[in-house]
């Protein structure tokens, strides 16, 4: 694909070479190879800012691992900052927020839901919502935030007190 063949040199020296026998190129033509990455890093630089969710929060910060992935896009339910509440990008009546979830979790295989919360509602807000949740049947919920919040000395050796 990409060697080709050189012809050798046909000089006037007749000894220890063979007129006209050709020898293979050792060069390799990268070019397609090239093209192709480029043509794929565009198609994912363009891609991936689409796979988020569209609503924006500020997200408090923890240093809380990852929850293992679903085959499944777990339903999301998000709390704004002004205390509104919706399901995925739908914003949805506080009144109305179980049995629309209910609704959509009937025709889903799983039972995970991830609550979004922006960093700004008081702590009452988020725990009404879950209370909500859980009263409504839905046990395996997740709290959403991000990375590289405080641990809070989890990581830090601790020191034995010297006794002398």
């Amino acid at each position: 694909m990409g060697a080709g063949v050189m012809k050798s040199g046909g000089g006037g020296n007749r000894r220890g070479r063979r007129r006209g026998r050709a020898q293979p190129m050792a060069e390799i033509n990268i070019t397609p190879f090239v093209d192709v990455m480029l043509v794929l890093l565009i198609i994912f630089m363009v891609a991936a800012p689409l796979m988020t969710v569209g609503i924006p929060v500020e997200l408090p910060q923890t240093a809380a691992s990852a929850l293992p992935s679903d085959e499944e896009e777990p339903l999301t339910v998000t709390v704004t900052a002004e205390g509104g509440l919706m399901i995925q990008t739908t914003e949805v009546p506080q009144g109305e927020l179980i049995t629309r979830l209910q609704a959509i979790a009937s025709e889903r295989t799983g039972n995970r839901i991830f609550l979004r919360a922006d960093g700004a509602n008081a702590w009452n807000r988020v725990a009404e919502v879950m209370g909500a949740l859980n009263a409504g049947g839905f046990s395996n919920i997740g709290l959403v935030t991000d990375v590289g919040g405080s641990d809070f000395g989890a990581g830090a050796p601790t020191a034995l007190p010297s006794g002398g």
